[in-house]
């Protein structure tokens, strides 16, 4: 079970935010270490990035160029300066049309070994085998579980999960096949539930509730069961209570959210007072995310905004991103300076097209 915890969310970098950016504008910039990408574009602003740029307020200059990466050569969005790890690309869910692509070498692992410590803090098992019920494949919160994984002394099952598909199903009509669909990937989990020592699972709140009425399966897996990530849409304060205090009463419980264009925020531990049963912090100054109102202006605190975006790693530089969902903003926890964001929804559409959630 999630408890108040005393403990203040642990702050990823000590950095100091406008200067992380004016380091990141020179690298991806830069003529000799800059992305073919960002080196086209710049002519075309109004402005010089690496001289007119000079802190966090000064990116709604940028223009929102995501919309390009469905189409550019995945070459292109890699830094000429670049000498580590190799690229992988990941792709976004495809809601809102064609997937947008993207490229990380280490950065996004610098945010997963983050999301570990506050996983401590919320006192999950520091050793044990994962469960991944979710996207693998082009997306990229299947490494994302194979690293914390690795990286707590466990491996990580997988059951892959297709969420195109459902989204196509559930967007004609099709409902019983996405539900046979989902009926389909408990039969996969509970083949592995028979053998293997399972004691994190990560998985989404529609499939959560779904194991939960097949009662072999979930009393096997609850009995050793000592932690649970969910993610990927949204849950009901009363169904994330059922589940806490009648389900997994033995397991931490925590959520993240995230997307392939910003990188992951995990839950903190809640503190005493806190209005929400989720809030979630960024990986600052790495992933700076606003909510904003309809103007493009920050909305007050206890409001609900539309999210935006801008990623800021060396492997990546994407500004201005307006995202599909909305979520109330929160204020810093004590010792911390960055929002939290809660309550996440997604907008009822977008762009004309009609935006499909609890795919999975």
């Amino acid at each position: 079970m999630t408890e108040l915890l005393p403990h203040a969310p642990l702050v990823p970098l000590d950095t100091d935010a406008d200067a992380h950016l004016r380091r990141t504008l020179r690298w991806h910039f830069g003529a000799a270490t800059g992305s073919p990408f960002w080196l086209r574009i710049a002519p075309t602003l109004d402005f010089d990035p690496v001289r007119d740029i000079q802190g966090l307020s000064d990116l709604h200059r940028f223009p929102d160029v995501s919309d390009q990466l469905r189409t550019v050569a995945v070459e292109d969005l890699i830094p000429a300066g670049h000498t580590g790890a190799p690229f992988e690309v990941f792709e976004s869910g495809g809601t809102l049309g064609a997937p947008k692509r993207v490229v990380d070498s280490v950065s996004r692992g610098l945010n997963v070994d983050w999301v570990s410590t506050v996983l401590d803090a919320h006192g999950f098992p520091a050793t044990g085998n994962w469960l991944h019920v979710g996207p693998t494949g082009p997306h990229v919160v299947g490494r994302t579980i194979r690293h914390l994984a690795q990286r707590r002394g466990g491996v990580a099952f997988t059951v892959d999960f297709d969420p195109r598909w459902v989204k196509r199903l559930l967007g004609s009509g099709r409902t019983d096949l996405a539900g046979e669909y989902r009926a389909y990937l408990l039969d996969q989990v509970e083949l592995i539930v028979q053998s293997q020592d399972i004691k994190v699972l990560f998985i989404t709140p529609p499939v959560l509730e779904a194991l939960v009425g097949r009662r072999d399966l979930y009393e096997r897996l609850a009995a050793g069961l000592e932690g649970i990530v969910w993610a990927g849409t949204s849950i009901s304060a009363e169904s994330l209570r059922q589940i806490e205090e009648t389900f997994f009463p033995r397991a931490r419980i925590a959520a993240i959210y995230g997307n392939t264009l910003m990188g992951i925020a995990p839950q903190r531990p809640r503190l005493d007072g806190d209005m929400h049963p989720a809030v979630f912090r960024p990986f600052f100054p790495q992933s700076v995310v606003e909510l904003v109102d309809g103007h493009g202006a920050p909305v007050a605190y206890g409001e609900r905004g539309q999210v935006r975006v801008h990623l800021l790693s060396r492997d990546m530089f994407l500004p201005n991103v307006l995202e599909r969902d909305t979520a109330i903003r929160v204020r810093p926890a004590p010792g911390d300076s960055v929002d939290g964001l809660a309550d996440i929804a997604p907008l009822p559409s977008q762009g004309g097209a009609r935006v499909i959630e609890g795919v999975y």
